[in-house]
């Protein structure tokens, strides 16, 4: 060992040395200009060319996004295709801006531009009229691309200095008593709106049939119970979360009708024991919220407040699924690091929570779409 006390030095691998060959070849523009002209080469440099424009382009394409969104372009298409002059005066813009819109739209395949001139809405600009949640997260990443406006600053900026962990009290408090009902009422509703999205997918999974009580940790306004209550008449519901929070989930479930079947608790799940009596437990969304000390006594108040052979569910974006890496990794990551609290975990890394929290039967459960929500259940021993 070296006096700076530093690991011996050892003799680069194949693998090493290929990297370091390969990474030197590719960085040099004479390489790079003979590997877009050459016909065996040229696909992928042109490829490689695209990707990192588009990533030195993210932020601009999320604009437009914003600005269809902000403006209801989608909205006003849905009825049918409209030419560009009419839509000016709807969106009461001048025509030559509206389109450049419509173009950039165009070319992110939001919109279409039909053969007379006419511009249509596209696969993706339905999906999002069909998805209302998703607006309210686009027009909810206004606070996150001011956090990430100098990300160099974030990173070494101490946690809880930025817009999002104010609009998310809780995850820097986690103390009910910190958190009023001017406080959650927006952050519940944007909640709500996309917990919507995923609820469906999760309760297809999650085996429930056999349960006789769930309740759902952090449930926020109810839209996950409430739907898990349609699909299983005979199950009793319970929610927990902040006083005003649960408020709402009251209110919520009795309008669905289903006040005769729910409780809602109005504490923080700091303060355990949790209350007895659910046979199943979810976490939709919520581990990930937490740093690793909070997430695993989450888990252990979990384990206790259930019977033996009780059940709990965690769903929500895992780190590393497989064709989505960017998701957990990045976009997670650092919106995550934005609010100050938490962090994308693996399947493995949750797993292995589970069973320091004295789970057994761990096992994953396949949802339609792992990349807004995937799902880990584990059961209390018998």
């Amino acid at each position: 060992m070296s006096q700076s006390g530093s690991a011996p030095w050892r003799r680069p691998g194949w693998r090493e040395r290929w990297l370091a060959f390969r990474n030197g070849t590719v960085a040099n523009p004479a390489f790079q200009r003979w590997a877009a002209g050459f016909p065996f080469t040229r696909r992928i440099a042109r490829r490689n060319t695209r990707a990192l424009f588009d990533l030195c382009a993210g932020f601009v394409y999320a604009q437009v996004l914003f600005a269809c969104v902000r403006l209801d372009l989608f909205g006003l298409l849905r009825s049918g295709p409209l030419p560009p002059d009419a839509i000016a005066r709807r969106l009461d813009l001048p025509p030559d801006r509206t389109l450049t819109l419509l173009k950039a739209a165009a070319s992110l395949d939001l919109i279409a531009r039909l053969p007379d001139g006419r511009f249509a809405l596209a696969d993706l600009g339905a999906a999002l009229v069909g998805n209302p949640s998703i607006a309210a997260m686009v027009e909810h990443h206004a606070m996150l691309y001011a956090d990430l406006a100098d990300p160099v600053a974030l990173l070494r900026a101490p946690a809880g200095a930025t817009r999002l962990a104010r609009y998310w009290p809780y995850a820097a408090t986690d103390g009910a008593e910190q958190v009023g009902p001017d406080s959650v009422a927006a952050y519940s509703g944007l909640m709500a709106a996309s917990q919507a999205l995923i609820a469906g997918d999760v309760l297809d999974a999650l085996p429930l049939a056999d349960r006789t009580c769930l309740m759902d940790i952090g449930g926020g306004e109810g839209v996950f119970l409430a739907q898990a209550g349609r699909r299983h008449p005979a199950l009793t519901l319970r929610l927990l979360d902040l006083p005003p929070v649960a408020e709402r989930a009251e209110t919520r479930l009795g309008a669905e009708g289903l006040s005769t079947r729910a409780t809602c608790f109005g504490r923080s799940f700091a303060d355990t024991p949790w209350p007895r009596g659910a046979d199943a437990i979810t976490l939709v969304r919520v581990v990930h919220d937490h740093d690793d000390a909070v997430a695993l006594m989450l888990l252990r108040a979990a384990h206790e407040a259930l019977p033996p052979g009780g059940l709990v569910a965690i769903a929500e974006p895992f780190a590393g699924t497989p064709g989505a890496e960017p998701v957990g990794d990045a976009y997670f990551g650092f919106y995550l690091l934005a609010m100050g609290s938490g962090r994308p975990r693996t399947a493995l890394e949750l797993s292995a929570m589970l069973e320091a929290a004295g789970f057994v039967e761990i096992r994953e459960r396949r949802t339609r779409r792992p990349l807004l929500a995937r799902l880990l259940t584990a059961k209390r021993a018998i």
